[in-house]
C-alpha cells in the first residue's frame, strides 16, 4: 500500500510543475498589461522603465519563468503584487477565508447529501426519493450567481461582506475565526462570524448536496441488492443495522470519492459566490488579480489552487486504498 501511495506522491511534482507552467504562458501571453493598469495609459517612458526593472518585466520570458520557478518551489517566495504587499502573507489570510467557507459547505452537504441519499435507496421510487430527487435536480440547475442573488434578496438582514463586523476582532490560531472565536472563548465574535457564513455556505453547497445525494442512493441501492445483505437479513437482522453496520461502509468508497472531488473543486476558489457576496476568499483574491493584471498573485494563487486540489486527491486515494482491503492487499 505504501509503495502505491508514494507513487502517486511522486505524481505531485510534476503536476504542480505542469499546472503553473500552463498559467505562467496564459497570463503572460493575454492581452493587457501590469503596467497599465497600476500607473494608467498616461504613465510616462521612465516611469513604466522604473517599473519593469522592479518586477522584472524587462526580461526575457524564459529568464522571468526560471525565475518564477525557482522563487517558488526552493524558496517559497512569491514576491510582491503590483500594489505593494507581499503575496505569501495575503495568499495565507486569502487560502484560510476559503477553507472555512469550503468546510461550512461541506460537511451540511455531506451529512444531508448522506442521510437523503440512504433514505431514499431504502424505498426506490418511494415519496423520500421523489422528494430527493427533485431537489438534486434543483440543486444542481439553478445558477449559482442567481442562488446567492436570490438569497440576498430574501435575507437582506443578514450581513454581507468580510468574515467578520469592522468592529469586532479575532487574534488568530488557525485563521478560521469560527474555530478561533471558540478556542478563545469569544462567543459574540462566534456567533457574529456564522452569521457572515450562513449565506455563502448555503449558496456554494448546494451543488455538492445534489451530487452527494444521488452518489449515496446510487450506491446503496446497488449495495442493498447484494447476496451478503439478503444474508443477513435473512440472519433476522435488524433494518437499521443491516443499513448502518453493513450496506453504508461498502458504499462510503465511491461517496468518499465524489465528496472529495466536491471539496477540492470548493478549495479551487469559488469564484461566483465570493464575488457575490464579497468573501475575501481565493476566488475573489484570483478574479481582482485577473483584472489587474498583478502576474505574482495570479501565479501564486495557481499554484496553491492546484496544490489544495492535488493534496485533497491524495488524501483520497490513500483513504480508498486504506479502506478497501482488496485494493491494499494488491498495492502491497
Amino acid at each position: 500500500m505504501w509503495s502505491k501511495f508514494f507513487s502517486r506522491l511522486l505524481l505531485v511534482i510534476p503536476t504542480l510543475v505542469g499546472a503553473i507552467t500552463l498559467v505562467f504562458l496564459v497570463s503572460h501571453a493575454a492581452p493587457g498589461s501590469p503596467i497599465r493598469s497600476m500607473l494608467g495609459e498616461r504613465a510616462d517612458a521612465e516611469t513604466v522603465r522604473e517599473f519593469n526593472e522592479r518586477y522584472g518585466l524587462n526580461q526575457p520570458i524564459h529568464i522571468q519563468y526560471l525565475r518564477f520557478l525557482k522563487k517558488t518551489f526552493f524558496e517559497l517566495d512569491f514576491g510582491k503584487s503590483i500594489e505593494g504587499f507581499a503575496v505569501s502573507d495575503e495568499l495565507y489570510t486569502r487560502f484560510a477565508a476559503t477553507l472555512e467557507l469550503s468546510i461550512a459547505a461541506m460537511l451540511p452537504a455531506c451529512i444531508l447529501g448522506i442521510a437523503l441519499g440512504v433514505l431514499a435507496s431504502l424505498r426506490p421510487g418511494g415519496l423520500i426519493d421523489v422528494i430527493s430527487a427533485g431537489m438534486s435536480t434543483l440543486g444542481v440547475s439553478i445558477p449559482v450567481f442567481f442562488l446567492g442573488l436570490l438569497l440576498l434578496l430574501l435575507f437582506r438582514s443578514m450581513p454581507m461582506g468580510e468574515r467578520l463586523d469592522l468592529i469586532l476582532d479575532i487574534e488568530p490560531i488557525t485563521g478560521l475565526f469560527v474555530i478561533d472565536a471558540a478556542l478563545r472563548g469569544q462567543w459574540e465574535e462566534f456567533r457574529n462570524a456564522l452569521k457572515h457564513l450562513v449565506l455563502p455556505a448555503l449558496t456554494l453547497g448546494t451543488i455538492p448536496l445534489a451530487i452527494i445525494s444521488r452518489m449515496t442512493r446510487a450506491a446503496m441501492i446497488e449495495v442493498l441488492q447484494s447476496d451478503y445483505i439478503r444474508t443477513a437479513r435473512a440472519k433476522g437482522l435488524g433494518s437499521f443495522r443491516v443499513v448502518l453496520r453493513h450496506a453504508l461502509p461498502n458504499a462510503a468508497m465511491p461517496i468518499l470519492t465524489i465528496s472529495g472531488m466536491q471539496f477540492g473543486y470548493l478549495l479551487s476558489g469559488a469564484v461566483l459566490t465570493e464575488t457575490i457576496f464579497n468573501w475575501p476568499g481565493l476566488g475573489l483574491f484570483l478574479t481582482e488579480a485577473v483584472l489587474n493584471r498583478d502576474f505574482n498573485v495570479i501565479q501564486a494563487s495557481a499554484f496553491l489552487i492546484v496544490l489544495s486540489f492535488v493534496s485533497v486527491n491524495l488524501f483520497v486515494d490513500f483513504a480508498y486504498l486504506w479502506l478497501n482491503p482488496r485494493l491494499r492487499e494488491g498495492a502491497e
